[in-house]
């Protein structure tokens, strides 16, 4: 399966810090990729060097063949930043009729789009009288009617309640079998075994790049939380770093 993105040598200083620390891996194209770790690993600047925002300090990030954040790639790569990425004062649904005017789409799209993130009875609702979850789904809708090649997403499922989380990752890896290719972070290592691969960094640093099963197998224990713990461990071991806290688990 050929890559959709494919990182080199990725290094990213601020100021006398650096925060990634060399990282080389790929994200085939049509999967669901994790990227996860604990907050202040680094996971939103890896993003950011994804779609192209992100001033880096060696190495590559290429997407679609292309150098990220090239022209050519503005209407094929879609972010979800953390932050609602909408405007307060309209509602849902022109919010999401606007964004599909960017992109060349229909009315029809845009209201499609808002019924996929499951705010079809809140289309008429202006954004600023919303919960923070569904500003969240909002703000996903406007990234879904361009329908982008490359998806990046920056914990999507915060906020949501379970029944709306698992609907949004059977519409992720929907949009996966037709060949959409996503990238999702997360610090809830629950989510980790809904992803086609996963990639774990802790500090700045890779620690896994492997499919849920092969993370499984490595470290001999079936749950994703506490094989992660290990690798970390290990990993951390071999440097005589400090042990991890225990990551957060989903509510």
């Amino acid at each position: 399966m050929q890559d959709a993105i494919a990182i080199r040598d990725l290094v990213v200083d601020r100021g006398r810090r650096r925060v990634l620390h060399g990282i080389s891996c790929a994200v085939p194209r049509g999967s669901v990729t994790g990227l996860l770790g604990p907050s202040g690993s680094g996971k939103t600047t890896l993003l950011r060097a994804v779609v192209g925002v992100q001033v880096i300090g060696g190495g590559s990030v290429t997407v679609l063949g292309q150098p990220a954040g090239a022209t050519p790639l503005r209407h094929q790569v879609g972010y979800l930043t953390q932050a609602p990425s909408v405007y307060g004062d309209l509602t849902v649904r022109e919010n999401a009729r606007y964004f599909a005017a960017l992109h060349g789409r229909r009315a029809a799209d845009a209201d499609q789009a808002v019924a996929d993130v499951g705010l079809g009875t809140a289309a008429h609702q202006l954004v600023n009288t919303l919960s923070g979850g569904q500003r969240s789904r909002a703000s996903l809708a406007c990234v879904l009617v361009g329908e982008p090649e490359v998806i990046v997403l920056d914990e999507p499922t915060v906020g949501q309640d379970p029944v709306l989380r698992a609907e949004l990752w059977a519409r992720f890896h929907a949009l996966a079998a037709a060949g959409t290719t996503l990238l999702v972070s997360s610090h809830v290592m629950d989510e980790a075994a809904r992803c086609d691969r996963l990639l774990l960094i802790r500090q700045g640093r890779l620690v896994a790049d492997d499919t849920p099963d092969a993370v499984r197998a490595r470290t001999g224990v079936d749950d994703l939380e506490e094989a992660f713990l290990r690798l970390i461990r290990a990993n951390e071991a071999r440097e005589g770093q400090a042990p991890p806290p225990r990551v957060e688990e989903a509510p």
